[in-house]
């Protein structure tokens, strides 16, 4: 009788200890505030350097400045501009939370979802080809030198895509074919043969990118180099 009470004043012992550790392991992902420090966000200051919101130093202390950018990224992308790298943040800057040891497959997978959703926004209705051709376009810009070299920072670019700028990107309802197009164009289907640009002539307003030298038209989208 005695060593079963003991036995059971253990396991009540161990079960306290495993809620003591639980109550203070992190749940989710990271979040990132004025007065964070470290690598994280030099990450973060290198991104939004890179894309014209920071213009201050690299220094991974979140300050003033460093709110200031990420406030501005926030209303450029339809995202609540708190100043605060939470989950939303972090995704739409293309980082996968601190210490997570599969951070290059859930950058794939980041990827992946972030071309759906921009297929589904963008070419909704279009022939099926014309959706992979816009995944692709996508893809051209991350492994061209003028362009960020990532699928997240291509796509939040200042005034890049017009579904990001009005904040349908993150309201759209991703499609079965814009998933199966997303695999298509990140498996090196390329129908516009290496277009970089993409564009609606009934719509578009800009001069600029009627200059452009125009590959192909598929549906409603002229793609261009």
């Amino acid at each position: 009788m005695k060593h079963l009470f003991r036995s059971g004043r253990v396991a009540i012992l161990l079960l306290a200890a495993l809620c003591l550790l639980l109550s203070v392991l992190p749940v989710g992902a990271a979040t990132y505030r004025q007065g964070s420090r470290g690598g994280e966000v030099r990450t973060i200051q290198t991104k939004l350097k890179r894309w014209g919101y920071y213009t201050g130093e690299v220094d991974g202390v979140y300050g003033a400045r460093t709110v200031e950018a990420v406030k501005y990224f926030q209303r450029q992308n339809g995202l609540p501009a708190d100043g605060v790298c939470g989950t939303q943040t972090l995704a739409a800057l293309g980082m996968t939370s601190a210490g997570d040891s599969s951070s290059a497959t859930a950058s794939r997978d980041d990827d992946f979802t972030l071309l759906c959703r921009m297929i589904s926004a963008e070419a909704r209705g279009e022939p099926y080809t014309g959706q992979v051709a816009v995944g692709a376009v996508i893809l051209n810009r991350v492994r061209h030198p003028a362009f960020p070299n990532t699928v997240a920072g291509v796509l939040f670019q200042p005034g890049a895509f017009s579904p990001v700028s009005d904040g349908q990107f993150y309201r759209v309802t991703i499609t079965d074919s814009a998933r199966k197009a997303a695999q298509d164009a990140l498996n090196g289907w390329d129908p516009t043969g290496g277009a970089i640009y993409f564009y609606n002539p009934a719509k578009s307003t800009s001069q600029w990118i009627f200059s452009r030298p125009v590959v192909l038209t598929i549906g409603e989208h002229v793609f261009a180099k």
